[in-house]
């Protein structure tokens, strides 16, 4: 969870705050709402790298699905724990 602090607290007791914001996203309040964030390089870094592999994932898995869609309106499915199984063989065999 990010750490707030106030502007008070940013100017009266820096250390502390640099400190925070050294292992995670601080949040910098003026008079009691959001103003400003603050975090070292590394932190930025890191929120940024999982951003984008979230972002990623997503876009995946949209297209995961897509392409099951598809596959399924074509037909290209099967009914049953015998048939999974044995399509997972054929496919197997076919990259062997």
């Amino acid at each position: 969870m990010d750490a707030i602090y106030s502007a008070t607290a940013l100017r009266d007791h820096p250390r502390e705050v640099k400190q925070a914001a050294r292992e995670r996203i601080v949040r910098i309040t003026e008079n009691g709402q959001g103003a400003y964030v603050f975090c070292s390089e590394d932190v930025f870094q890191h929120a940024i790298d999982a951003a984008v592999d979230e972002a990623l994932y997503a876009e995946r898995a949209k297209e995961a699905i897509a392409q099951g869609r598809v596959a399924y309106q074509q037909g290209d499915y099967v009914i049953g724990l015998d048939a999974g199984r044995a399509a997972v063989a054929a496919m197997r065999s076919q990259h062997d």
